[in-house]
């Protein structure tokens, strides 16, 4: 009778484990907390990000931005499958043209970090909106330093504002 009770508690014991190890990829008991797929859109939002800030008037990166961008390039030749669009933005004073000018320039300077990473340049494209498209669900002060980003946005074929924008390379 023992060794029933050994066995028992052995068999209880290894299905413990296999339901727990179930339950930390995703499985059993974990409904609704999944892990975005590797590769995805969603990954790469979660696991590396896809904004980069600034300084007020300036289009020029810092240590985090760089560090980041590094991240960013890893991840995009890991997938080489994604196109970017690389989307400038602007909360500045100044006039309209001027803050197209610097969105497109921050832009510009991600787009070549990311190429002298070893990103494809045939996979880019840049597009400056100045304060087209401002973020405003935050106070304002905070609201005005997130507005002066460099989204990336990761597309399956080129848009209209890329250059070789026949569609899908």
């Amino acid at each position: 009778m023992k060794t029933d009770t050994m066995r028992t508690l052995v068999v209880t014991i290894v299905m413990c484990g296999v339901l727990a190890a179930c339950s930390s990829v995703g499985g059993f008991g974990q409904a609704g907390s999944s892990k975005p797929s590797a590769g995805s859109i969603e990954a790469f939002s979660e696991n590396i990000g896809r904004s980069i800030l600034f300084l007020e008037g300036s289009a020029a990166l810092d240590e985090n931005s760089q560090a980041l961008l590094v991240n960013q390039a890893t991840w995009l030749k890991t997938y080489p499958n994604w196109l970017v669009k690389i989307q400038g933005h602007a909360d500045d004073p100044g006039t309209e043209a001027a803050n197209k000018t610097l969105s497109t320039q921050r832009a510009e300077v991600v787009q070549a970090a990311l190429i002298a990473q070893g990103v494809d340049a045939k996979r880019l494209w840049v597009k400056g909106y100045g304060i087209e498209r401002p973020v405003t669900d935050c106070d304002p002060e905070a609201c005005q330093r997130l507005n002066r980003r460099v989204v990336l946005n990761l597309r399956e074929t080129f848009d209209d504002a890329a250059p070789q924008s026949s569609g899908k390379r």
